[in-house]
């Protein structure tokens, strides 16, 4: 890909990020509107969990695939498509006349969706190459989370109330087709100079992992956990698993390169994105929940409640940008399970639900810990790896992030279906959703716990030979000022 002027590689930055905005708004959004969603359609705590968890499903299922593919086609042509999937799926969720339908066409927007993110983040590695601007890129591209987050619950909050919650997918229409005219006319096209080829067994062993994982989890507290049904996708998930680290090594270019998990920033990486997100999709869910069902707030209401969190998340987003492109990780990651982790403490063992001082205390210790979390996350997947396999490394931490939102989601409700009665009451709500927050409070003891493992120099010497193994020019790691002078990897 040619040089850039700085003008025109911030252009793509922005193109790129209004492709998160989106997809992220379109999560933030829904959450608020499900409580309306269930009444119109009259839908189970299942039913909600899926209308979220067919999306990111079908999202981590094809991510890694979006990633091999943009590199070996280009990366603007499969970005191009992506937002023409995207923007049709959202016009037919805004059509659908029944549950069913709408999750066959939310699986609509993720195949787009699949094709946006993890290509949009390789596309900003390879258009910013030195590693501080790439890591405040990064951190702008972590801001947008942050953005959405802060305007998802307003902005569906007034929708859901004034139009209904339809209108929440038109607002992806236009940002959709804007995004696609400027990629059209401004986003140079690049691939790598050595793509992988098509991986259509693995491929394969991946969609039956995680759908059979996700769907067993989500139906569990109806069908019960002993049932022929649920003990079967049990084994078919294990038989897929065990079929993708049998077959992958012994493939020459495989859709999984496990070689990559022999770098501990990288694998960090990856364990970390998965609780993180798992944290963030149980969040939302109980708090969405809790929030209009238990407390009787309209949409728009629970949206300003949640403001302190998302706030925070846009506020600390690209200072963690910063952090990263000066220190390193690990302070990013350290602050980050700390805060997250006193956050779900706070509801597991104080039920801070009762308490709305206490309410908004976690919600900012939540927002807090979320907005450090993501570009740690990102910078050390990428950093370290071969360049010219950024889309796969790429879409490999974007496929963990949507791993552990679904799993989030589907862990969370069945918890909080297996424990909530037919009662609305406080009470019964906060003593159902104590489990969930314990959850949530692990998860952020695994961001602590594993950030300080994987963000040492062990770590970065492991990440060092690891790229010496691939055999290939590594993306230049962020070095922290106890390195002395900015220096790069070879």
């Amino acid at each position: 890909m040619p040089e850039l002027s700085h003008r025109h590689r911030i252009l793509v930055l922005a193109i790129c990020c209004m492709s998160l905005l989106i997809v992220s708004l379109d999560n933030t959004i829904l959450n608020v509107a499900l409580p309306s969603l269930r009444r119109e359609m009259d839908a189970s705590v299942a039913g909600m969990q899926w209308v979220i968890d067919a999306y990111t499903l079908v999202l981590a299922s094809l991510l890694m695939l979006a990633g091999s593919v943009a590199d070996r086609v280009g990366r603007r042509r499969v970005f191009m498509i992506g937002l023409v999937f995207f923007t049709l799926g959202s016009l037919l969720c805004s059509l659908a006349q029944n549950l069913e339908s709408l999750v066959a066409f939310r699986m609509v927007q993720a195949v787009g969706g699949s094709m946006l993110n993890p290509v949009a983040m390789s596309i900003i590695t390879n258009t910013f190459t030195d590693p501080r601007e790439r890591a405040r890129a990064i951190g702008v591209w972590g801001g947008v989370v942050g953005i959405s987050m802060a305007a998802g619950p307003l902005v569906g909050g007034l929708l859901v109330d004034g139009v209904g919650w339809r209108s929440i997918f038109w607002v992806n229409l236009p940002v959709g087709l804007a995004a696609l005219l400027l990629t059209w006319r401004y986003v140079p096209e690049s691939r790598a100079p050595k793509a992988r080829r098509f991986d259509p067994v693995g491929q394969l062993l991946v969609v039956v992992l995680l759908g059979s994982l996700t769907y067993a989890i989500i139906e569990a507290p109806v069908a019960g956990w002993s049932s022929p049904l649920i003990l079967t996708l049990a084994v078919v998930a294990a038989l897929a698993l065990a079929g993708l680290l049998r077959y992958e090594p012994r493939r020459a270019e495989p859709l999984i390169d496990l070689r990559f998990f022999h770098s501990l920033p990288f694998s960090g990486a990856t364990v970390i994105a998965v609780s993180a997100f798992a944290a963030l999709g149980g969040f939302l869910f109980v708090n969405t929940l809790y929030l209009q069902d238990v407390r009787g707030l309209t949409a728009l209401h629970a949206g300003l409640y949640m403001l302190p969190m998302a706030g925070l998340t846009l506020v600390c987003a690209p200072l963690s940008g910063r952090l990263v492109a000066a220190y390193g990780p690990r302070p990013s990651l350290l602050a980050a399970g700390i805060t997250m982790t006193a956050s779900g403490v706070l509801f597991a063992a104080f039920e801070a639900e009762t308490s709305t001082s206490l309410l908004f205390t976690g919600y900012v210790l939540f927002g807090l810990g979320f907005g450090l979390v993501n570009a740690p996350i990102t910078n050390t997947a990428v950093s370290g790896m071969p360049r010219a396999q950024a889309g796969v490394a790429a879409a490999v931490a974007s496929t963990s992030r949507q791993i552990g939102q679904t799993l989030g989601v589907a862990v969370i409700g069945a918890v909080l279906a297996a424990g909530v009665s037919a009662s609305s009451h406080t009470e019964g709500f906060v003593a159902a959703s104590r489990p969930a927050w314990w959850i949530i409070a692990g998860c952020g003891l695994c961001v602590l716990v594993v950030g300080a493992l994987t963000s040492g120099r062990r770590a970065r010497e492991s990440a060092r030979r690891t790229a010496e193994r691939l055999g290939e020019p590594e993306i230049d790691r962020i070095p922290s000022r106890k390195d002395g002078p900015s220096r790069r990897t070879r």
